[in-house]
């Protein structure tokens, strides 16, 4: 009960304040390739994207941070449809603004089986058309109130993050679907992105 009182707190916190301005790049949609960024894995290792996806089809996932419990319960959801989405032949992706070091660092995350990749940089973000500038009084706030520090998180200053996004790619690394939603409380629902790497494996 002491567990989910704080889940609840924490979601209640980072539910004010923060802005939600997009970067100028055009989102990416259907029909595009998906960009050549650097991305980092667990253990800090550098690669691009499309390296990390090799010749497989993806279920790519932009999540927050592990700090965020709305990410935290997709995350946990999207295991739950982890073998469903594999036994269609993809290979499930999640990709947050936290560092390396700090990808697995939470237990809630640290269990997860698929691929989690650090773009801290925001590159990949930003090549998406998917990231947006946190304000600098949210920032403080989340750190001195509520010991949410987004520097330590991503090992950056530039307080910007990803709108939480779900891209189905294919082998080709082409989007075939893509869903962006600037309400992070809004997720998409495992069997929404099911269902639309079903359509693409057809």
């Amino acid at each position: 009960m002491k567990k989910r009182h704080l889940l609840l707190s924490v979601a209640a916190l980072v539910s004010h304040g923060i802005a939600t301005q997009a970067a100028d790049t055009e989102r990416l949609k259907a029909g595009d390739g998906i960009p050549e960024v650097k991305v980092h894995d667990a253990d800090g290792k550098s690669m691009t994207l499309r390296e990390s996806l090799g010749s497989k089809p993806a279920v790519i996932v932009f999540y927050r941070g592990a700090w965020c419990p709305y990410c935290v319960k997709h995350l946990d959801a999207l295991s739950g449809a982890e073998q469903d989405i594999k036994a269609l032949g993809y290979q499930l992706i999640a990709i947050s603004v936290d560092q390396p070091s700090k990808l697995r660092e939470m237990p809630a995350v640290a269990a997860l089986d698929y691929t989690l990749l650090s773009d801290s940089s925001t590159d990949a973000a930003e090549a998406f058309g998917i990231a947006f500038k946190v304000d600098d009084a949210t920032v403080k706030k989340y750190k001195e109130k509520f010991k949410i520090d987004l520097e330590a998180a991503s090992g950056q200053t530039h307080h910007r993050l990803p709108h939480p996004a779900v891209y189905v790619v294919d082998s080709e690394g082409v989007i075939q679907f893509a869903h962006v939603n600037e309400n992070y409380r809004e997720r998409l629902d495992p069997e929404k992105i099911l269902e639309a790497a079903r359509k693409v494996a057809k």
